[in-house]
């Protein structure tokens, strides 16, 4: 069992650092910049904290 546990921690520090070289590939670099613009288009990366209020108020 502590073999099997060993490897999975390993698993999962590995799909960490892939997740975090991913994001910085994908979002730092620019490499598609038709994903960055329908990010944009899809409003995802507004700071829309304030309309959210609105709407939770019941505006």
């Amino acid at each position: 069992m502590k073999t099997f546990e060993r490897i999975l921690i390993k698993m999962v520090i590995i799909q960490c650092l892939f997740l975090i070289m991913t994001q910085l590939f994908l979002h730092k670099w620019n490499a598609f910049p038709e994903l960055k613009q329908l990010s944009q288009y899809e409003g995802v990366t507004d700071n829309n904290f304030a309309e959210l209020l609105e709407t939770f108020r019941g505006k």
